[in-house]
């Protein structure tokens, strides 16, 4: 048994690996993702432009807008001379927010008066807005401490202060957020097309047939072609593993061994649904299209995107039989917290429970399509 399941690793890995632009598209395209989306795909919003309605002209409007020119995310201050400038830097996406100065604003702020700033935000970007919401109110809070000082009371000012602190990511960096994610995300692209094509090119280069009559038994067939896409997929992530922390400063915590035994049961539960995928298709290009069908809800569902918690009920139960939901916990986990061995494991059983599942419904479909 040993010889012949030796011989099926051999001939799937040597299928694999025979083509050097197959060799290319295998390694190369997850090492250019992970600086393409490293560098790209980044949360924090910076470099954009505010526009200004400055109807006041006074001393405090004026320092106001430095304050916003001076402020290391805006990129540009864009003079607005009318309502109607308004509303066409918005429609236009000239600006992503315009900040509006009554006639009275240095004035009312001279005389202690309560003074109003309007605010018009570009809503189709949605997440953008509110973040760009938030450092402007903190720029405007900053310019009514300095305006409105504590009151002495004493000898000594009766000052609140609140400290915040960032636990895992001090600095809020959001490549510390990212490159755990993409360790999950990318491992499944390649790992479910890559077992995708294994039946489906077997049937359209016609050697299926020649498969089925070899003195393999089905479960030896299976592990064989199951194997070298977790080889490639182990690989693929050992890469990471060096170039994150070493390229990107992201530190690497945890224990490797829970993290090794985590991703085998991650890439099995998804080498059993590229088995499911491959057993069901008659083409590379349908096995393709159907791991591309299966692709989009796992990442959506993971937690990757947004918070599984932020779901409908019913997505949130349909979230725990996503592997990428929870091989992105021990990810986070492993990356940035030095999660204990314990709670590594803790979210490693429901993998090993959705890879027996997927393995065993892959085994019996593969097992039916030959009868």
């Amino acid at each position: 048994m040993w010889g012949r399941l030796r011989a099926m690793v051999v001939k799937e890995l040597w299928a694999i690996l025979r083509d050097p632009r197959a060799r290319i598209i295998l390694f190369l395209p997850p090492i250019v993702q992970l600086f393409i989306f490293g560098f790209a795909g980044t949360l924090e919003v910076k470099n954009f432009d505010v526009g200004v309605y400055n109807r006041d002209g006074g001393a405090w409007s004026r320092e106001l807008v430095e304050r916003l020119s001076g402020s290391p995310n805006v990129r540009r201050i864009v003079p607005i001379g009318s309502a109607d400038e308004v509303r066409a830097a918005i429609d236009g996406r000239l600006v992503i927010a315009v900040v509006m100065l009554d006639q009275q604003f240095s004035a009312n702020i001279s005389a202690h008066r309560p003074a109003v700033i309007q605010a018009v935000y570009d809503g189709r970007r949605s997440n953008s807005a509110q973040i760009v919401s938030a450092y402007l109110d903190r720029i405007v809070a900053n310019l009514g401490a300095a305006i409105r000082p504590t009151p002495v009371v004493g000898l000594r000012a009766a000052r609140s202060q609140s400290v915040v602190t960032n636990w895992f990511n001090p600095n809020l960096d959001y490549l510390w957020f990212t490159m755990p994610g993409l360790v999950v995300v990318i491992s499944m692209v390649s790992g479910l097309a890559v077992t995708a094509q294994t039946v489906a090119r077997e049937r359209e280069l016609g050697t299926f047939d020649q498969l089925m009559v070899s003195p393999l038994r089905v479960s030896e067939t299976l592990i064989g072609k199951m194997v070298p896409p977790l080889l490639v997929g182990t690989f693929n992530v050992t890469l990471y593993l060096l170039l994150i922390p070493t390229v990107f400063g992201v530190p690497l915590t945890g224990s490797l061994f829970a993290f090794y035994v985590a991703l085998a049961c991650y890439m099995c539960a998804l080498i059993g649904v590229g088995m499911l995928v491959s057993a069901l298709a008659h083409t590379q290009q349908q096995a393709f299209l159907g791991a591309f069908l299966i692709i989009v809800p796992v990442i959506l569902l993971s937690g990757f995107a947004s918070p599984v918690d932020n779901m409908p009920g019913w997505l949130q139960v349909l979230a725990q039989a996503n592997p990428a939901k929870h091989f992105l916990i021990v990810s986070e986990g492993v990356f940035l917290q030095a999660m204990p061995v314990r709670e590594v494991l803790a979210n490693t059983w429901p993998l090993a429970v959705i890879a027996l599942v997927t393995l065993t419904a892959a085994s019996l479909l593969f097992r039916s399509r030959i009868e």
